[in-house]
């Protein structure tokens, strides 16, 4: 097994430190345009494995040669955001980016499994399967993890419980207008609502949707990737172990929910195969407004991509 992570960052490479760690692969290949920095960090991460334990062989490279033959490529590569910058501001450049990206991972790796990263998220999912041309099992994004990561950690601050015992699900785009999902939350299988009033729910959900920017406005100078690269981590670990885990991630639809061309985070099934199923989930008419709503939002940021 071949992973490749593309992006040299802070998401990108403590992505492929997490892999490392877990042995997701036999070998995991850093990518980075900077002279040195992947090389750097590649070194500087194999150099850790005689204390962590890990024996999986990390190459740091600037060329896409090293990446040839990947079975898994995670992309994170693109500019951050900043305080006062929205994941939308991001758009032209990093689309343009994620194109050239794809381009040469594809020719590399033409059966590889694309996991998006880089924001914003849904549509660079968009721009990734435009661009490799592949069917779209095959290139999904990680957003609903992160997102759904957040609303369970909020849960878990409020409650003081074990974060273990909360059980969440997050949909729509990555961004102001995601859905989460207080009717599907429970902690040890209790409804959230039998546990707290729906002020207090109403206020767990405002502060996930600006989970990131939170995050942003501490950081000052960049943007989360702790919790960015453990939900992309887990999405390579649901595929290269074919785990069949259940797992909201960005995906391209065409009719689900109701929904065509459009791409938006739902239930999905991840196994060796990429995205095995799309899960449909019952909805509420206000969820289901809500989900309409964020697609929407996605598809007119969509429309502003020049390929």
């Amino acid at each position: 097994m071949k992973i490749t992570v593309v992006g040299g960052g802070n998401v990108g490479a403590t992505a492929a430190q997490r892999i490392a760690e877990k042995e997701l692969a036999n070998e995991v290949v850093l990518v980075d345009v900077i002279e040195g920095l992947p090389q750097g960090k590649g070194l500087d991460m194999y150099e850790s494995a005689p204390v962590e334990g890990f024996d999986t062989k990390l190459t740091g490279a600037n060329s896409y040669d090293a990446t040839a033959n990947s079975d898994v490529v995670v992309i994170t590569a693109g500019i951050a955001r900043k305080p006062g910058m929205s994941r939308d501001d991001l758009l032209n450049t990093n689309a343009g980016i994620i194109k050239s990206v794809t381009e040469q991972v594809v020719a590399k790796s033409p059966k590889a499994i694309l996991i998006i990263v880089s924001n914003p998220l849904d549509v660079m999912v968009y721009t990734a399967l435009k661009v490799s041309g592949f069917d779209r099992h095959r290139v999904v994004g990680m957003a609903g993890i992160l997102d759904t990561a957040r609303f369970r950690s909020f849960i878990a601050m409020e409650l003081n419980v074990s974060v273990e015992d909360v059980t969440a699900f997050v949909l729509g785009g990555h961004g102001d207008s995601m859905v989460p999902l207080p009717r599907y939350t429970s902690v040890a299988g209790i409804p959230l609502s039998d546990l707290l009033d729906q002020t207090a729910i109403d206020k767990l959900v405002t502060r996930t949707r600006n989970g990131g920017a939170e995050i942003v406005n501490y950081l000052k100078t960049g943007s989360a990737y702790y919790a960015p690269s453990a939900a992309a981590t887990q999405m390579v670990e649901a595929i290269v172990k074919d785990k069949k885990r259940i797992l909201p991630c960005a995906v391209y639809l065409q009719g689900e929910y109701g929904m065509n061309d459009t791409v938006v985070g739902v239930p999905v099934k991840l196994g060796r195969n990429g995205v095995e199923e799309i899960i449909q989930i019952k909805l509420t008419a206000e969820e289901q407004a809500a989900l309409k709503k964020s697609a929407d939002d996605v598809k007119a940021t969509m429309a502003k991509v020049k390929f």
